[in-house]
């Protein structure tokens, strides 16, 4: 099994849910598909979707909810076939 890294594109906060008290995008250990959103990346009141790029289950996640983000920064790892 092969680890594949989501990384940002964007600086910002990342939020892992759409909306405060909605559930989370997605959590640890459940499977992921290609496309699949695991997140939002806001920059200046702007929310851009953050898209896992392959099928697999999500791992971990590298930055909290939240959180400061730059671009190229890890953001989830994702367990391959």
């Amino acid at each position: 099994m092969a680890k594949h890294e989501v990384i940002s594109p964007l600086p910002g906060v990342f939020y892992r849910r759409p909306a405060p008290d909605a559930p989370e995008f997605i959590t640890e250990g459940q499977p992921v598909t290609d496309g699949q959103v695991i997140g939002l990346i806001e920059v200046m009141k702007q929310f851009s979707e953050l898209t896992s790029d392959t099928t697999g289950t999500l791992i971990s996640f590298s930055i909290e909810d939240a959180g400061m983000i730059e671009p190229g920064q890890i953001v989830a790892v994702i367990e391959t076939a």
